[in-house]
């Protein structure tokens, strides 16, 4: 037992770590990004208010309804179902329980509990408790003699807590089973599968170190979030008009921003300015904070840990070892960078911008006399490279995608593996990446284009991995349709241009 001011943080051989597999099912299914959470009712006096939030708009039936159709596709014999992270989505639950039996901060109880044991242990009770039809649909699955693995995303990283993770499986499996598990960030699935949330290469949301994921915090131990996640839950849980599922809800262009401005929130959230520029220095702070603090290690169970968390991922050792070292490094080392993702640094320059405006029509004034309204002068005569540079300013998170297929065969030359599967970027795509089948399997979250939730985003899709000729197994993108699926063909990755591919190239 590993433990960090008297708080335990894993169990070096927990008791859903089986002995070694043996050769799991034939059939692999990986769904990806449900981001199950609670939901809302309809609040009366602000329309679209964290729509994307009701109970109508769940994905459980049509989840289960995929459940159905891969028992159909294998003709009813054993599957894996991977869920691929972010299966829950505890940054989104901004309630809490009354009375509380843990400290509420004044900055919790407007955006959510912070990821302390017995807080993510209350949310991950309540997000189970909205989705009753789902958490049967799963408990069935297990039953059935199917395999159910969860891999830990950004969205979820609450699981590492082994109360979190106890809870979950006496709900799924409440006599235990063998064929119930958890893995931290990856899982190699018949040998020929790997398998990643994806967040270990989108430096905006990374793990720092999936086998050490608890920092201590003025005493009190929590897991610690990305910075990615940190802004959702601290800004967007209170900016109800943008939904967190989709990127281009809150990554716009400044025109964009002022059309969405005057349609909606200046009737609901007038002073969205204040609520944004608050949420985003303590956004800033936090992420920084909680990015540069140590991480709780037992060097003394660092062996056991590699082990365990290997075997469950069906590996070695090394090859977890490997995985965790081809993660990027978190933003948070270049506080730059997140301070432009959060617009603070345009936000600050145009202050400075004011500031030396005002100051040099002081300056003239005492020299000269100047009028006041020579300030107005100054800052029109400089406004045009603010907005030079505002305009430069592009978002690096979508470039997410970009990163994974990049490292496409880097991962599988490790986990010696001829596909790896994701989600993460909620793009779902089949491709050949130098040899190496590439898959998004997209994402079955609320994500609409509009407040209103009627224009959904996105392709609800799974991986479908089968016995194909010559003992080999055959992978498939299946798109779900309304009761059935379709395959998406595999494309072939263009190769880079010569030059570039020759710079890119190590010697």
């Amino acid at each position: 037992m590993c433990t960090f001011i008297g708080v335990p943080l894993w169990t070096a051989r927990t008791p859903e770590a089986p002995a070694p597999p043996p050769p799991g099912p034939a059939f692999t299914a990986v769904l990806s990004d449900l981001h199950i959470s609670d939901a809302e009712p309809v609040d009366p006096r602000r329309p679209g208010w964290r729509q994307y939030k009701q109970a109508g708009l769940q994905n459980d039936v049509r989840i289960a309804a995929v459940l159905d159709h891969l028992r159909e596709l294998s003709a009813g014999q054993p599957v894996e179902l991977v869920l691929g992270g972010d299966t829950f989505d505890f940054d989104t639950v901004i309630a809490f329980p009354e009375p509380a039996p843990f400290p509420v901060s004044w900055l919790e109880r407007k955006r959510g509990l912070d990821s302390e044991a017995p807080k993510s242990l209350w949310k991950l009770e309540r997000i189970l408790d909205f989705h009753p039809g789902l958490v049967a649909a799963l408990r069935k699955w297990i039953e059935d003699g199917h395999t159910l693995a969860f891999i830990i995303g950004n969205h979820d990283l609450d699981l590492h807590w082994p109360a979190v993770r106890a809870r979950l499986f006496e709900t799924l499996a409440p006599g235990g089973s063998d064929r119930l598990t958890l893995c931290e960030w990856f899982r190699v699935c018949g040998g020929d599968t790997l398998v990643v949330h994806g967040n270990q290469l989108d430096a905006y949301c990374v793990c720092q170190d999936p086998l050490h994921p608890f920092i201590d915090v003025g005493g009190r131990v929590r897991v610690r979030s990305p910075f990615g996640n940190t802004a959702g839950k601290l800004m967007l849980n209170g900016m109800g008009y943008f939904n967190p599922h989709v990127e281009a809800s809150f990554i716009r262009s400044f025109p964009d921003y002022l059309r969405f401005f005057f349609r909606y929130i200046i009737r609901g959230q007038p002073l969205l300015g204040i609520s944004w520029f608050w949420s985003s220095i303590v956004t800033l702070w936090v992420s920084l904070d909680e990015g540069f603090r140590p991480a709780a290690r037992d060097l003394d169970e660092f062996g056991a840990r590699v082990e365990d968390v290997a075997r469950r991922a069906q590996t070695r050792p090394p090859v977890a070892i490997a995985l965790r070292e081809v993660a990027v490094h978190s933003a948070v080392f270049q506080p730059w960078r997140v301070a432009r993702e959060l617009w603070l640094d345009r936000a600050f320059l145009l202050l400075g911008l004011v500031a030396v405006a005002f100051y040099s029509m002081l300056t003239l004034h005492w020299v000269s006399g100047a009028h006041t309204w020579t300030a107005v002068v100054f800052f029109l005569a400089f406004l045009p490279f603010y907005v030079a540079y505002a305009r430069s300013c592009r978002s690096e998170v979508a470039g997410t995608e970009g990163a994974l297929k990049q490292r496409v065969g880097q991962l599988a030359k490790i986990a010696a593996v001829k596909r790896v599967v994701v989600g993460h970027t909620h793009r779902a795509s089949a491709r050949d990446v130098d040899g190496v089948v590439y898959m998004n399997t997209g994402h079955w979250s609320p994500a609409f284009n509009d407040v209103e939730c009627l224009q959904p985003v996105g392709l609800n899709g799974f991986a479908w991995i089968r016995p194909g000729a010559a003992g080999a197994r055959a992978a498939e993108l299946r798109i779900w349709r309304g009761g059935t699926s379709e395959v998406v063909p595999v494309e072939i990755e263009p190769a880079p241009h010569a030059g570039l591919s020759a710079l890119l190239t190590p010697h």
